[in-house]
């Protein structure tokens, strides 16, 4: 009896953890686009950064987060200051300047350079076409990124033109996480 107590135990334990953003590389978010239209989550981030390796740990581990944006973004982890080539556009960048053997700060990628970034992390959403929407910068907990998904995945952004308008929209808005 002991044995299949044990068993459901640590079953139930590897579903819990098992449970994880669909991360993926944004030439992969991309050309699924071509498939199946979605828009595109980007956690940019790099190696020596403690805010991003605590939204990893507090906001991506998350299952209202997880669940959300796996069901309504493709979900892209880049590093700014990694050595992927992506193809945006119709213009492939790279980071020439990359060096592997350099720990801590790094170069950064001309990509994240285009993206017009203040800092890191930096989250960063794609209109299901591939169109830049917006970059957020900063650490988020789950319940202050909420609004951002939501209002990004129901394209409640578009309404919002002014100050006035988002300073409504985030008074009347009901977080659920």
């Amino acid at each position: 009896m002991r044995i299949v107590v044990l068993f459901v135990a640590l079953l139930s334990m590897s579903m819990v953890s098992a449970q994880k953003i669909n991360w993926m590389t944004m030439d992969e978010a991309l050309a699924a686009q071509q498939t199946k239209p979605k828009k595109i989550f980007m956690d940019v981030y790099t190696t020596w950064c403690t805010p991003c390796k605590l939204l990893d740990k507090n906001t991506f581990s998350d299952k209202n987060v997880i669940n959300f944006i796996n069901d309504n973004f493709y979900a892209v982890k880049f590093n700014a200051e990694g050595n992927e080539e992506i193809t945006y556009q119709d213009f492939t960048y790279t980071n020439p300047n990359y060096q592997p053997e350099r720990k801590g700060r790094n170069a950064t990628h001309f990509f994240a350079d285009a993206l017009r970034l203040s800092g890191y992390p930096s989250l960063v959403f794609f209109a299901d076409d591939g169109a830049l929407i917006q970059a957020i910068p900063g650490y988020k907990s789950p319940q202050d990124l909420e609004i951002y998904l939501k209002m990004i995945a129901s394209d409640d952004y578009k309404e919002l033109t002014t100050m006035k308008a988002w300073e409504e929209y985030q008074e009347n808005f009901k977080g659920t996480f």
